[in-house]
């Protein structure tokens, strides 16, 4: 009974900070633009075959197979956490264990993912200490970035550790007082081979270090999570479901432009005068963004796949699609915390341009959509940078030379070309050319 109390107390501690900490985070939705959501039957596809199927991580076949094999043995694994909840509020063991066969498949799945899962997070912490892999470095990337990364991973392993030796030491436990085995554990009947000379108690107390070992190492890693980039954990599904499923190259029309246009090409509304303020064009800052836009940068794992595959980037320009996101989701904690505290109308004097983004980085932009295409979990961020750069045009007429000039030759002369319509043939008078075809 004491020990389902200590358990209760603990699972209710970690509720309520998660749910502190989800409270704070997720208040920034209201600061963002709304956009309705269509099509949710694609949307539905989407999911299932990106954050489900995992397809666009196998760009990488070595690294991307075996993400995808950590992905799906969480998802396997998690109904193994469930059951270790209802074990610990009730007092019992092994109570899914009505489900039969069903559940002997799981746990026997759960089992061995424990393993690959193990492997590959070895794999991933050796590349990132001793590989110099070229796209987990940057100027954006500091040195808590580098850390947050090595803990979660170190997280994991711990996590893949003490559920083997739970299985493991359970399996033995079992052996020791005649007790049926419920579930089938490829993996641990293994590991059990070489324990078997241990004593009943010594065996009973490794049960009980791993079993209370996992199960809060879960509670301590999913209150870390929303601190760290691994946020994704969470996010990555739900992110994929909301992400764009348009072209990757459409560019969408800015609503309060086309109404114009439409007002001014309507003879019984050209002359007419709003009564509306003029909005705002484009974004300057993180509220100004839509909740999608925020929605990926929360989801975003500085894996660097989508700067890696930058052209700009690799030309040596100040622009990288990964800081992009990553300092909309720093300017928003930032300026979030203020406006949850002060209100709306609260102002830091501080600007997502200006402050965190550079004019420069945004015009670097060739619009190739290579990073949103490689996006694992479907950020789009060539609609963000798009949304940035109306804003330095029409609201700051602070486009750079080369387009200002385009601009004043479309005004004046139709086309950007700086000739008059009459003399634009000039250039072929002397080549021969029948320009009346």
């Amino acid at each position: 009974m004491l020990k389902q109390l200590f358990f209760a107390a603990t699972l209710l501690i970690t509720l309520a900070v998660f749910a502190f900490t989800m409270r704070k985070l997720f208040a920034n939705f209201r600061f963002t633009r709304w956009i309705p959501l269509d099509n949710i039957t694609t949307r539905l596809r989407v999911t299932l075959e990106v954050a489900i199927g995992q397809t666009k991580i196998f760009r990488h076949p070595v690294m991307g197979f075996l993400h995808a094999m950590v992905f799906w043995g969480f998802l396997v694994i998690l109904a193994g956490s469930i059951e270790m909840v209802i074990d610990g509020l009730f007092g019992t063991e092994r109570i899914l264990g009505i489900l039969g066969p069903v559940y002997d498949v799981v746990i026997a799945l759960g089992d061995v993912f424990a393993v690959i899962i193990l492997l590959s997070i070895l794999v991933f912490l050796s590349r990132r200490l001793f590989l110099k892999v070229k796209r987990f470095y940057g100027p954006e990337m500091k040195a808590v970035s580098k850390a947050d990364a090595n803990l979660a991973l170190a997280f994991i392993l711990l996590l893949m550790v003490t559920l083997l030796g739970m299985n493991t030491f359970y399996l033995l436990n079992s052996a020791a007082n005649n007790h049926e085995v419920i579930g089938f554990y490829p993996a641990s009947i293994l590991i059990a081979a070489f324990f078997t000379d241990l004593s009943p108690e010594t065996v009973h107390f490794w049960h009980e270090f791993n079993w209370w070992g996992h199960i809060l190492l879960i509670f301590v890693f999913a209150n870390i999570l929303p601190y760290s980039k691994h946020f994704h954990v969470f996010m990555s599904v739900p992110n994929v479901f909301v992400s764009r499923i348009s072209p990757l190259g459409y560019a969408e029309n800015m609503e309060s432009i086309t109404r114009e246009v439409k007002m001014m090409l309507d003879p019984q509304t050209a002359f007419a005068t709003s009564a509306e303020a003029p909005a705002k064009f484009g974004v300057s800052d993180a509220t100004d963004v839509s909740w999608v836009h925020y929605m990926n940068a929360l989801s975003c794992t500085e894996c660097g796949r989508c700067t890696a595959v930058c052209p700009a980037n690799i030309t040596g320009k100040l622009l990288s699609p990964r800081k992009i996101m990553m300092d909309l989701r720093a300017r928003m904690k930032e300026k979030g915390e203020g406006l949850r505290r002060k209100g709306a109308h609260f102002e830091d004097g501080k600007s997502l341009i200006g402050n965190y983004i550079s004019e420069e980085e945004l015009w670097a932009c060739t619009m190739c959509n290579a990073c949103a295409q490689e996006c694992p979990v479907n950020i789009h961020q060539p609609s963000l940078i798009l949304d940035m750069r109306r804003y330095l045009v029409l609201e700051k007429s602070a486009a750079p030379a080369g387009l200002n000039n385009a601009f004043t030759n479309i005004e004046n002369n139709g086309a950007p070309w700086q000739f008059s319509p009459q003399d634009r043939m000039k250039w072929a008078e002397d080549l021969f050319i029948n320009q009346t075809v």
